[in-house]
């Protein structure tokens, strides 16, 4: 299933160089198309809870989810991480 741009996903595993855990929420900025027939993509934007963006990536689309009605979000600081 392909979402749509500007719209708020959920990390389906941890992408450590970015110290972001599994659940953290990025918004999806663009598609990639894999160059070798492999799995297509997204280009993903993660911000702090000011708003400041901290971490633009690609990963392959199996690697985020939608976001649900029933998920809540919260607040870690990535030092906890380092």
């Amino acid at each position: 299933m392909k979402f749509e741009l500007y719209q708020y996903v959920a990390l389906c595993r941890d992408i450590p160089e970015y110290s972001l855990k599994r659940g953290d929420v990025a918004m999806l900025v663009d598609y990639v198309t894999h160059p070798d027939g492999g799995e297509d993509g997204y280009i993903l934007e993660v911000f702090n809870a000011a708003g400041d963006s901290i971490a633009i990536f690609t990963v392959p689309m199996s690697a985020v989810a939608k976001l649900t009605s029933d998920a809540v979000l919260a607040v870690r600081s990535l030092a906890e991480l380092k």
